[in-house]
C-alpha cells in the first residue's frame, strides 16, 4: 500500500510539471529541449524532497509561507515573457531565449517542484524514509513532462502561432493557483 500512496503523491506533485510541459512543449519540442525539460523537472522533483527532509523543521515554516509566492513570481515572469514573445513580430521571435535552457529552466524547475520540498519536510517530521519516495516522485515527474511535451507538440502543428501565448497564460494560471491554494 505504501507504494501506491507514494505513486499517487508523485502524480499529484507531477501535475505542475505536466502543465508546464504542455505549455512549453507546444513551441519547444526539439529532442534536446524535451530531454532538458524532462530531466530537469524530474531531477528537481527528486532533489526537493531530499532537501526538505534534510532541512527538517527549519524550512517547514518557510516552505509553507513563501514557497507559493516564489512559484508565483517565477511562473509569472516566464509566462509574461512567453506572451510577449508570441505577440512580437517573427523577426524578433528568432532572438528570444529558449526557456528550456539556463536560468529559465532552473526557475521553472524550482517553481514546479517547490511543493515537493514540503513533502520532504513532512517525511522527515514523520521519520519516514525519503530516498525511495523521492526517486519515484522524480521519475514520475520526468515521465509526465515527457508525455506532456509530446502531446503538446502534436497540437502545436495546427496551432503553433497561438501556442506561445496560450502557454504563457497557462504558466501564469499555475502561479496564481499556487498562491490561492
Amino acid at each position: 500500500m505504501y507504494f501506491l500512496e507514494t505513486l499517487a503523491l508523485a502524480v499529484a506533485l507531477g501535475c505542475d510539471a505536466f502543465a508546464v510541459g504542455l505549455a512549453l512543449g507546444a513551441v519547444h519540442h526539439a529532442p534536446a529541449q524535451v530531454f532538458r525539460m524532462s530531466f530537469s523537472f524530474g531531477f528537481f522533483q527528486f532533489a526537493m524532497p531530499l532537501i526538505g527532509w534534510w532541512l527538517g523543521g527549519h524550512v517547514s515554516r518557510f516552505a509553507q509561507e513563501y514557497a507559493p509566492w516564489i512559484a508565483f513570481g517565477l511562473l509569472m515572469i516566464i509566462g509574461l515573457n512567453m506572451i510577449r514573445s508570441s505577440l512580437s513580430p517573427d523577426k524578433q521571435k528568432q532572438d528570444t531565449s529558449d526557456p528550456t535552457k539556463g536560468w529559465s529552466l532552473m526557475a521553472l524547475s524550482v517553481a514546479t517542484s517547490i511543493d515537493a520540498l514540503g513533502v520532504g519536510v513532512s517525511l522527515g517530521v514523520m521519520h519516514r524514509p525519503v530516498l525511495g519516495p523521492a526517486l519515484i516522485i522524480g521519475l514520475v515527474a520526468a515521465a509526465m513532462t515527457l508525455i506532456a511535451v509530446k502531446l503538446a507538440s502534436l497540437v502545436s502543428a495546427r496551432l503553433a502561432h497561438r501556442m506561445g501565448f496560450v502557454g504563457g497564460l497557462v504558466l501564469i494560471a499555475i502561479g496564481v493557483k499556487a498562491v490561492i491554494t
